[in-house]
C-alpha cells in the first residue's frame, strides 16, 4: 500500500494516494503529503502517536533496559557481574524470579507516555518550522537535529524522576518494596531534588544522542526510502541503525547518568565519598577514578542491543500513525 505525491509543473500539481490499484485523487498541489501530515491536524494528532510508540519502544525491551543498568554498575555484587545480556537475563530469572527483569516497568509506561507525546509534538513542529527557515521547501538535516534536541527539553523534563525510580528498582538488592515506596523513601531522605540531580547529565546525553537520532534517520531514510512513501520495513531497519549508532556514541554519559541516578553505595563508599553524589563533572571523575578510560563504555553491548530494537520500534509505530492518519484524511476528500 502507497501514499505519494507528485508534482506537475507550476501550474498545478496532483496528489496520488494509492490503497490498491487505480486509486487516485486529484488535489492542489502536494503541500498535504505523507512525511508532512495535514495541516488541519492538531498537535494532539501527533501526542497520541508518540505516546503510544513511547510505551511501546520503552516496554517491549524493558528486560535489556533492566540488564544494561546492572551492567552499567561500577562496583557490582559478586552475584550480579555478567558477561552477556542473556547470561544476565538467564540469571536473574533462574535466582530472582521469573519477573526480576521486569521490576519498575509501571513507572516507566507513566513516564514514558506523556514523555513521548510532548517530545513528538514538538519535534514536528519545530522540524517544520525550522526546515522552512533553513532550508525553505525542502529537508534540513540541521533542522532536524536542532528539533530533536528541542524536544528532548520537553522530554527529559517529564521523564527524569521516572528513570531515577525505575533504575533504583532494576539494581541488585534493590531495598524498595514497590514504586510507591521507591518515591516516598527517596523523597524523604534524599529531598525532591534527587528526581531531578542527573537532569543536566541526562540533557547532557540526551541532546547529542537525539541530534545524532534524527539526522541519521533522516539520512538513512533519503538513501533507502527517498520517495518517502510508507515504507514499514525502511522505518524499522533506519530507527534501529540510528539508535545504534547514537546509543554508542553517548555510552559513556549514560554511564554517568546511572551512577547518579543510583548513587551505588558501594562504589561510592570505596572512594570515602560521602553524602550523595551530584554534578556531570563529579560523576565524570567517579568513574574514571573507579575504572578508568573502560568504565565510560560499561554496558555499551546492553546499551546497543536494548536501543536498536526500541528506536525501531518507535519509528514504526509513529510512521504508521502519520500514515494512517493522512490516508484517513485523504481518502475522505475522495468523490464517489
Amino acid at each position: 500500500m502507497e501514499l505519494r505525491c507528485s508534482v506537475a509543473g507550476s501550474g498545478g500539481g496532483q496528489a496520488a494516494v494509492g490503497a490498491g490499484p487505480g486509486l487516485a485523487m486529484e488535489g492542489q498541489g502536494c503541500g498535504e503529503d505523507y512525511e508532512s501530515l495535514p495541516t488541519s491536524v492538531s498537535p494532539s494528532t501527533h501526542m497520541v502517536a508518540g505516546a503510544v510508540a513511547g510505551i511501546m519502544e520503552h516496554t517491549v525491551m524493558y528486560p535489556v533496559d533492566s540488564v544494561k543498568t546492572r551492567m552499567q554498575s561500577l562496583q557490582p555484587d559478586p552475584k550480579a557481574q555478567y558477561k552477556s545480556v542473556y547470561g544476565a537475563l538467564k540469571r536473574m530469572v533462574l535466582t530472582e524470579g521469573f519477573w526480576r527483569p521486569l521490576r519498575g516497568i509501571n513507572v516507566t509506561m507513566l513516564g514514558a507516555g506523556p514523555a513521548h507525546a510532548m517530545y513528538f509534538a514538538c519535534y514536528e513542529k519545530m522540524k517544520r518550522t525550522l526546515s522552512d527557515i533553513i532550508q525553505q521547501g525542502g529537508n534540513s538535516h540541521l533542522a532536524n537535529g536542532i528539533a530533536g534536541s528541542m524536544a528532548t527539553l520537553l522530554h527529559d523534563a517529564v521523564m527524569n524522576p521516572a528513570e531515577v525510580v525505575k533504575q533504583r528498582m532494576q539494581m541488585y538488592n534493590s531495598p524498595y518494596k514497590s514504586v510507591l515506596d521507591c518515591i516516598r523513601t527517596v523523597h524523604r531522605t534524599e529531598g525532591f531534588g534527587a528526581f531531578y540531580r542527573s537532569y543536566t547529565t541526562q540533557l547532557t546525553m540526551n541532546v547529542p544522542f537525539q541530534a545524532i537520532h534524527f539526522i541519521v534517520y533522516e539520512i538513512m531514510q533519503e538513501k533507502i526510502n527517498p520517495r518517502r512513501e510508507y515504507n514499514p520495513r525502511s522505518h524499522i531497519l533506519s530507527g534501529a541503525i540510528a539508535g545504534a549508532v547514537a546509543a554508542a556514541a553517548t555510552t559513556p554519559l549514560d554511564v554517568c547518568k546511572t551512577l547518579l541516578n543510583t548513587q551505588e553505595n558501594m562504589a561510592l563508599s570505596s572512594l570515602n565519598i560521602s553524602g550523595h553524589l551530584s554534578g556531570m563533572v563529579n560523576a565524570f571523575r567517579t568513574v574514571y577514578q573507579l575504572g578508568g578510560i573502560p568504565a565510560y563504555f560499561r554496558g555499551v553491548q546492553a546499551r546497543v542491543i536494548y536501543q536498536m530494537p526500541s528506536t525501531a520500534i518507535a519509528w514504526s509505530v509513529y510512521e504508521f500513525f502519520k500514515y494512517f492518519i493522512t490516508k484517513h484524511k485523504l481518502e475522505k476528500r475522495t468523490p464517489y
